[in-house]
């Protein structure tokens, strides 16, 4: 069977490199939204009632459905009292770092990246085997819940899904008078003739694509070209110098042709994150790879209708290289005083209709079939598109996962960094390959 990995959003995990390592590292009071405190899980009163505690990273938009999630449950299980604590993206690692190291973590603690193969292996999480009779695995999407799945071991179930692909904009292929691919037969070659064709016929200002160098894309790309990603079930580098050399060969060719920005703009669109300020979100470009929950802030910032397309190689290369990623997971503590408690938190807002309709897709699309359809009637076009593209991909992809190792956190940093140097003639792409591969080596082996 075909292998599937774990891929790291391109900068999500960047600014928390190492943070599930520094076990002992001092971090920051997170926010209650209970404004209760820690609970420790302890039995609060009579008649079998316990207290949970729920950790997770967001913001206060976030902590205002997930309250509306946990009302409903509460409806059904009176008995169970749910603290939450959350605090932003990066104070979180420090904060769970601190509370594992102190033998005080939460009873149900949100995962993502790399992150649930360090503290799964250091005995942090519970084998989700001990509460399968409360959390029902066959339901979710298979490729998704394989992102909580190594060592034998399931560790995590997926609050919900993304998928990566090309985020494309009609109307400026429109107005480059070039007709939308067929993305089910496109190449590698007919994107970068595409891209090219598209900045022949429009502004000066307007490209075909934003250059499309990224961990993910990388990823993608040698899987379609070898049958294997970036890592290897074991930990290590998968990757081969010469596939990032032909990588760089395909990104220096755009570059050549037009195609993509030069390096000016590129390296200067890298530090850009947010997606009003990239040329998608300005309406500038025709074609950019990214994530499906990327796709509704890249239409707000353009005012475009955009559509998601099935990335190119698909069926031209070796073998599909496309996966589905869990956009967070749900996990239990492995000293939890309550597993089964926090197993029933955990199977009602993945696979309730009632969290669903408080969460909707903020953690991602529903990694549950019946839970898309449910939604699916109030959904806003954009949101129709996302949700059509998972439903598509679900279908397309298949195979086991391997999810990146400790250091792989550092992937994006170190693609940038060679990234600049090879689009501005420092590196020649076959020296970028090695520089790539040398750089990622280090960054695991250190971690």
């Amino acid at each position: 069977m075909r292998t599937t990995r774990m891929r790291l959003r391109r900068g999500a995990l960047a600014a928390g490199t190492g943070a599930a390592l520094l076990l002992t590292a001092a971090c920051g009071q997170a926010e209650n939204m209970d404004d209760q405190g820690g609970g420790g899980g302890d039995d609060t009163g009579a008649g079998g009632e316990v207290t949970i505690r729920f950790a997770w990273w967001g913001n206060p938009d976030r902590a205002r459905m997930t309250q509306e999630a946990i009302d409903a449950f509460n409806e059904e299980h009176p008995d169970i009292t749910v603290e939450t604590e959350f605090t932003d993206f990066d104070a979180y690692w420090d904060r769970l770092a601190t509370s594992v190291a102190a033998g005080d973590e939460p009873d149900v603690i949100t995962m993502g990246g790399a992150y649930p193969r360090e503290y799964g292996s250091r005995g942090t999480l519970l084998d989700l085997a001990e509460v399968s009779d409360i959390i029902d695995t066959s339901v979710y999407d298979e490729a998704a819940l394989a992102n909580g799945h190594f060592d034998g071991t399931q560790y995590g179930v997926p609050t919900g899904v993304n998928s990566y692909g090309v985020v494309a904009n009609p109307r400026v292929f429109e107005e480059a008078g070039v007709p939308m691919p067929d993305d089910d037969s496109w190449s590698w070659e007919d994107y970068a003739e595409i891209a090219a064709e598209i900045s022949a016929n429009s502004p000066d200002d307007v490209y075909g694509s934003e250059d499309p160098t990224a961990p993910d894309t990388l990823d993608l790309f040698a899987d379609q070209h070898t049958g294997s990603g970036l890592y290897t079930e074991d930990g290590g580098l998968a990757v081969t110098p010469d596939t990032v050399e032909q990588w760089f060969d395909l990104t220096t060719g755009l570059v050549e042709s037009g195609a993509t920005p030069e390096a000016t703009v590129s390296v200067e669109l890298m530090g850009q994150p947010n997606p009003e300020q990239t040329l998608m979100g300005q309406g500038l470009a025709g074609m950019t790879f990214a994530w499906t929950n990327q796709l509704q802030a890249f239409a707000e910032a353009s005012g475009d209708d955009l559509v998601m397309l099935r990335a190119p190689g698909e069926t031209t290369e070796q073998e599909p290289g496309q996966w589905l990623q869990a956009s967070q997971l749900y996990t239990i503590g492995a000293n939890s005083d309550h597993p089964e408690a926090a197993a029933e938190l955990i199977s009602f807002l993945t696979t309730s209709t009632a969290a669903a309709d408080a969460i909707g897709s903020d953690r991602g699309v529903p990694a549950v079939a019946e839970l898309r359809e449910h939604l699916e009637p109030d959904l806003q076009p954009v949101q129709q598109t996302e949700y059509a593209y998972i439903d598509r991909m679900t279908g397309l992809i298949d195979g086991d996962f391997v999810i990146g190792p400790p250091g792989s956190a550092d992937s994006p940093s170190i693609m940038d960094r060679v990234n600049e140097q090879v689009l501005f003639e420092q590196l020649s792409p076959a020296e970028g390959g090695q520089q790539f591969i040398d750089e990622m080596n280090a960054a695991i082996e250190s971690s």
